[in-house]
């Protein structure tokens, strides 16, 4: 199944971000056994989303899906990361930090422009304050 040059795989792939991939990889890391509701829950994120996601990460080859055969719910899947799904989660996780860190420091900017305009205003109405009318 194409469209426009990219088969199904690849658009799933190309719709999850290293947000949602870290987050899916760390989560399957530390609980292989979670299903795709409680992702969903955790993540924040739409019980669609995950399975496309899943599917994504499976076709990557970076997570393994073994379904419980003898389980009472035949639903039940153990997510495993494989050696290439370790591999990425660590690159992600590198991604991914110097992301949030560009974006604390595009915060932290922010935040200390927001002190010095606060600092002026406060400046300029005890000045204000100090000339009461009639004072020479």
């Amino acid at each position: 199944m194409c469209v426009q040059g990219l088969n199904i795989y690849e658009m799933l792939w190309a719709m999850l971000t290293d947000e949602t991939r870290y987050r899916i990889l760390k989560l399957l890391e530390a609980d292989p056994h979670a299903s795709q509701r409680r992702i969903s829950d955790e993540l924040g994120i739409s019980l669609g989303r995950v399975n496309y996601c899943l599917n994504a990460l499976i076709k990557k080859g970076l997570v393994k899906a073994n379904n419980f055969r003898n389980s009472e719910n035949k639903r039940a899947y153990l997510y495993l990361l494989t050696p290439r799904g370790i591999e990425e989660r660590a690159r992600v996780t590198a991604r991914f930090l110097r992301v949030k860190l560009d974006e604390y420091e595009i915060l932290k900017r922010e935040l200390e422009e927001l002190q010095r305009e606060a600092a002026k205003v406060a400046d300029a109405e005890e000045a204000a304050a100090q000339e009461e009318p009639g004072r020479p």
